[in-house]
């Protein structure tokens, strides 16, 4: 959208604030990014809790339930005594995540950027 673009392009459903709404959890890019960069599109709950430090098992188990119903990753229950559950990317899921890393690589080329907001919203 450009500045000065009709008043309708910015409605309630336009297509930026449906992707703001995907990533309004922090937790959702992190996920993707991880799932993508570091596990090959597949991994279980343990992996992907051991791979997002900071996060808590109730929060990935939620985001990854908000990401299944968006059509994010897919899930897969294997019939083991405990179960094992398998997260692995769609397609769609693919496709978020070109923009994340853009995002994520913007942030390590803008680190410095980023470090002076931070210490000026704490002086």
């Amino acid at each position: 959208m450009q500045p000065g673009s009709p008043d309708h392009e910015w409605r309630e459903d336009c297509a930026p604030r449906r992707v703001l709404e995907i990533f309004s959890s922090k937790w959702t890019s992190m996920i993707l990014h991880v799932l993508h960069t570091r596990l090959n599109g597949c991994a279980r709950t343990g992996v992907l809790l051991r791979s997002l430090p900071g996060i808590s098992k109730k929060m990935l188990t939620q985001t990854l339930r908000d990401m299944e119903a968006a059509g994010l990753v897919t899930r897969h229950v294997h019939g083991t005594v405990p179960p094992a559950v398998d997260y692995t990317l769609t397609p769609l899921g693919t496709r978020f995540v070109e923009p994340v890393e853009l995002l994520y690589g913007w942030g390590r080329d803008n680190a410095d950027a980023l470090d002076a907001l931070i210490a000026k919203n704490r002086g």
